[in-house]
């Protein structure tokens, strides 16, 4: 690997429990960070062709690797991958920039309409992998296109119609491209509205959510018709526990770490929330959180 990627860009047995936001889990064989797109674009290439197993992860806020680990090459996407450019109304970002870093440059540059991504604790790429969304917002209301890297290695662009973005969803999930950078269309606005509205929604979230705790922010996706917080408190499950991983007794949509959970303990919540939910009203919870690595 070290003719793609520099020797020092290259992490063996390295703890995902440091990168990722629930702060559990096993190690991976490797970590890497490529510098640039080319780096990645070679660095899978080289994988593909050696049949190695490699996962792409973002800021690793909806990521859970189990105990055992993963078995191959995990390729963070972040920091090195993250300029912006801004021309009017129109932001182009590559794919590692956070969320929150993208969403101050926008603000500043006096535009609105991605005030819902201020307080979203993941990257660019990660945010139209799951066309991510909170407060009635959402990537689909503001992105125009994204780069991506194909099945073959070739750089294409795809519209916000051929991303296909759903609730939680997008053709990236299907396929297995991976977001280079992207093109966003925002609205001129008022500088003191939007920092208003930022202040308001991140009042909220302090108000609402466990921040205070590592957690991967929503672990179920919304059901059909119902809350996932709602189901989850009504099933008598606030504050329910497995080793340290805990329902949240501030949100019972989040689960979170209250100091020394391990990725079991936190699977094992999940699975008893889903059956408890299951048996309760025949409504089953589907996990928003990606759980990877060797069973």
């Amino acid at each position: 690997m070290s003719e793609y990627i520099p020797r020092d860009l290259i992490k063996i047995n390295e703890p995902m429990k440091d990168h990722t936001s629930f702060k559990a889990g096993g190690c991976a064989d490797f970590f890497i960070v490529p510098e640039n797109s080319t780096q990645l674009i070679e660095l899978v290439q080289f994988l593909k062709e050696s049949q190695v197993p490699y996962y792409i992860m973002g800021n690793g806020s909806n990521l859970l690797v189990r105990d055992k680990g993963f078995r191959g090459v995990i390729i963070q996407i972040y920091r090195n991958m993250s300029d912006v450019k801004i021309d009017g109304e129109e932001v182009w970002a590559e794919a590692g920039i956070l969320l929150s870093s993208l969403s101050n440059k926008i603000m500043n540059s006096h535009l609105t309409g991605f005030e819902f991504a201020s307080g979203i604790p993941g990257t660019l790429g990660g945010a139209i992998y799951m066309n991510a969304g909170a407060y009635g917002g959402e990537m689909k209301q503001v992105l125009v296109s994204a780069d991506v890297v194909d099945e073959d290695g070739k750089i294409i662009t795809l519209t916000n119609e051929e991303l296909k973005l759903g609730y939680r969803s997008s053709i990236l999930q299907q396929k297995k491209y991976i977001v280079l950078s992207a093109k966003l269309k925002l609205q001129e606005g008022d500088i003191d509205e939007i920092k208003a509205r930022i202040n308001y929604l991140t009042e909220q979230r302090k108000a609402k959510q466990p921040l205070e705790l590592p957690s991967a922010g929503s672990t179920f996706k919304r059901p059909e018709g119902y809350y996932a917080g709602k189901l989850i408190m009504d099933a008598g499950l606030r504050g329910y526990s497995i080793g340290d991983a805990q329902v949240s007794e501030k949100h019972c949509g989040f689960v979170v770490n209250k100091g020394n959970a391990s990725a079991g303990d936190i699977i094992k919540l999940i699975h008893h929330i889903q059956n408890t939910v299951k048996e309760k009203f025949g409504v089953f919870m589907e996990p928003e959180v990606r759980i990877i690595g060797e069973e």
